[in-house]
């Protein structure tokens, strides 16, 4: 009889607060969330990020990043991962949560507060027709064009937690197609932070480390010796200390 009881108070509860739902709040301002994505890829040669130009207004026809607002029934990395589905057709994508933007007028439509993520993508795997549906382009990250509202400063917070990250652990393998060569790694990592990689010790680094796996598979496509390629090994990367200086 008691559970029965507590059943029928937690029904009662449940009609009453979807009842007043709409009441509890009716006073107060109304500030809309969206969620903003710095999507980097990799081509073997540049560092790039993936933007496209505004479809709404204000500010439509602009260079932006990709973004939605949070829909009633998802959390913001739900959004996220909706928005980099619908863009490139791949799941199961390497995405952190960089922080929240809450500047009051960050943006001249509305009271929005914008909770930004960052994403590591293969752009060889992308679906290259869902991207040029939507519009999108890859800009090398030295050849940015201009954001609308506070992008820019989201990109540069990305990129200082990208290098940060790239330094400590193996993040950059996420941006790498399944096989690569030594120097492949050492294009992206100099592209990363911007600066030139002594070869030597870079690959000594590298390979000291049990985490690549040789193949018997070549890369011939710039000398005619070939460049042996590796892969990644995701199940030993945990155990070891990954440093880049």
């Amino acid at each position: 009889m008691y559970l029965l009881h507590l059943l029928n108070f937690k029904e009662y509860f449940m009609k009453f607060a979807k009842d007043q739902q709409n009441r509890w709040y009716e006073n107060k301002e109304k500030i809309l969330v969206a969620v903003d994505c710095i999507i980097f890829g990799f081509d073997n040669q540049t560092l790039k990020l993936l933007v496209f130009k505004r479809e709404i207004e204000p500010l439509k026809g602009l260079w932006s990043l990709i973004g939605s607002f949070v829909r009633p029934n998802e959390n913001a990395n739900q959004a996220v991962l909706r928005i980099l589905k619908d863009l490139t057709g791949l799941e199961n994508i390497f995405m952190e949560e960089l922080r929240a933007y809450t500047d009051v007028n960050r943006d001249p439509g509305a009271r929005c507060i914008s909770i930004a993520q960052y994403a590591l993508i293969r752009i060889d795997k992308e679906n290259e027709e869902l991207v040029n549906k939507h519009g999108a382009y890859w800009f090398s990250i030295d050849t940015l064009p201009k954001l609308v509202l506070d992008h820019d400063t989201m990109v540069q917070d990305a990129l200082e937690k990208l290098r940060d990250k790239a330094q400590r652990t193996p993040i950059g393998f996420e941006l790498l197609p399944k096989y690569f060569t030594i120097p492949q790694i050492q294009t992206l990592y100099e592209q990363i932070f911007q600066k030139e990689i002594d070869t030597r010790n870079f690959r000594k680094k590298l390979l000291s480390l049990n985490f690549l796996k040789k193949t018997d598979m070549k890369d011939k496509s710039s000398s005619k010796k070939g460049a042996y390629l590796y892969e990644f090994d995701y199940d030993k990367h945990h155990d070891q200390d990954f440093l880049i200086k």
